[in-house]
């Protein structure tokens, strides 16, 4: 008795698998043509939003007349750069500018290390009171400039830091510091401690563990923490303008009050001098900008 085996034919009408066109599954997170073409619309729109004030500013800069800002499109036939040798050559614009860069940088690196050790020691260490101790530099600033610009007057005053850089740097970072300690708490939560364990296993003190291991692993923290520093201590204006009396002494922001008074505005020259202003901080923002948005992301994960 024989057996036989029975192999089962496909059926007449399925195409044959080497005739089978490979079809590309969607994955569930991917979006079609149209939606990363209206994305993509959307971002345009708004990047031209975003870069819109800036052309306009650099526009009216090129008009050699104050009142060009009343009838822009006159501008296009009479585009100068008087305004801006008038600038640096006739203001004390480098004056301002180095003003504002030891007021800047001063600032950046005194609140940056400030901050950076505060954060470290509230996100590490339990002592008494270190809840309380974050809450009261965020109530700090709640407190209006107005209300705190008599006090610090008198407070420099006393300490003879009237119309001196260390003065103005020590009442930009009482603003700048609490928020880069807020910053910088969150982004030490997000480094595990086991880090820690293992430079004291390595025979390190607790600041040079903070130093060696901890502060390379927070560049990003860090580099937001300077960049909100710089920005804060070089466009403020009511501080500058109280406890600065020398015209020499001027920051930016300050001496571009100069081109505004009573009975004239000169704004050509103030366009000008805006777009000077802005070069420092883009050339900063430059510096850092390969940590920032890392920085941002990272330190808002824990609290």
């Amino acid at each position: 008795m024989s057996t036989s085996t029975v192999t089962p034919t496909a059926p007449a009408d399925r195409p044959a698998d080497d005739k089978v066109p490979a079809r590309r599954s969607r994955r569930r997170d991917e979006s079609g043509p149209l939606a990363r073409l209206t994305t993509h619309g959307v971002l345009t729109v708004a990047s031209l939003i975003a870069l819109f004030p800036v052309a306009w500013l650099v526009f009216l800069s090129l008009g050699p007349d104050k009142d060009d800002y009343l009838r822009p499109g006159g501008i296009w036939g009479k585009m100068t750069l008087d305004n801006y040798s008038f600038v640096l050559q006739n203001t004390n614009f480098f004056d301002w500018l180095k003003s504002s860069l030891i007021v800047s940088l001063g600032t950046t690196v005194i609140g940056v290390l400030v901050a950076a050790t505060t954060g470290y020691a509230v996100s590490r260490m339990r002592f008494p009171g270190y809840r309380k101790f974050m809450w009261v530099l965020l109530l700090t600033q709640m407190f209006p400039v107005a209300v705190l610009m008599v006090p610090m007057y008198q407070i420099l005053s006393d300490l003879r830091l009237i119309d001196s850089y260390l003065g103005l740097i020590l009442v930009y970072c009482s603003t700048a510091v609490p928020y880069c300690a807020w910053l910088m708490k969150g982004y030490f939560d997000t480094i595990p401690f086991e880090i820690d364990e293992a430079g004291r296993v390595d025979g390190l003190t607790p600041f040079g563990t903070f130093a060696r291991l901890i502060l390379p692993l927070a560049k990003p923290g860090l580099a937001v923490a300077a960049f909100y520093s710089f920005i804060t201590a070089f466009g403020e204006v009511a501080f500058a303008t109280t406890f600065m009396l020398d015209d020499e002494k001027y920051t930016l922001a300050v001496g571009l009050q100069s081109f505004v008074s009573e009975h004239d505005a000169q704004r050509n020259l103030m366009a000008a001098t805006a777009v000077l202003i802005a070069i420092p901080v883009s050339a900063f923002f430059y510096l850092v900008q390969k940590n920032l948005v890392t920085g941002l992301t990272a330190g808002g994960t824990k609290g």
